[in-house]
C-alpha cells in the first residue's frame, strides 16, 4: 500500500472524526454559559493601560 493511499484512508476515516470532535469542542467552549464573561474580559485587554 502506498503512503498516499494509507494517509488518504486515514484522513477519510479517523481524520474526519478527529476534526468533527475538535469542531464540536470549540463550539461547546464558545457557547457554554460561563464563556461570556471571559470573552468580555479578553475583548477589553487591548484597551487596558499598563
Amino acid at each position: 500500500m502506498e503512503v498516499y493511499t494509507a494517509m488518504r484512508h486515514f484522513a477519510d476515516s479517523w481524520g474526519l472524526l478527529a476534526m468533527t470532535l475538535f469542531f464540536l469542542g470549540a463550539v461547546f467552549l464558545t457557547l457554554r454559559p460561563g464563556a461570556k464573561s471571559l470573552a468580555d474580559e479578553a475583548a477589553k485587554i487591548p484597551l487596558k493601560e499598563d
